[in-house]
């Protein structure tokens, strides 16, 4: 019983690894350095998955240059944007400064591998 739970639970994890394997190599080389630097840093308050909301960040596939420059650089928002949450809990992070290209690559590109994700 225990064994058979087991094999079942690694199967499910190879699989899992497959399809993450499979998304990452569907992604250009920008995206795959954004998504390195996503994971390393956005991670903490936006989901795995930028296409979801995460706990304190809501989701942001799709985000265009200009929003990622006013947040990400300045901590604010663009003007005319109307945000999806009205906290202000993102402090700015001027060290992505030459990482935001290849964030927003990431970004757009996962939005559009969004299905079954």
């Amino acid at each position: 019983m225990i064994a058979t739970r087991i094999t079942s639970l690694l199967a499910l994890l190879a699989s899992l690894v497959a399809c993450s394997n499979q998304a990452a190599q569907d992604l250009s080389e920008a995206a795959r350095r954004g998504q390195r630097t996503y994971q390393n840093v956005c991670l903490a308050c936006h989901h795995a998955n930028p296409t979801r909301d995460g706990t304190l960040g809501p989701a942001i596939a799709g985000s265009s240059v200009e929003l990622l420059e006013a947040k990400v650089l300045r901590g604010q928002y663009p003007p005319g944007y109307a945000p999806k949450r009205t906290t202000k809990v993102m402090p700015p992070f001027t060290y992505l400064r030459d990482k935001l290209p290849d964030i927003a690559t990431y970004l757009a590109e996962a939005e559009t591998e969004a299905p079954g994700s």
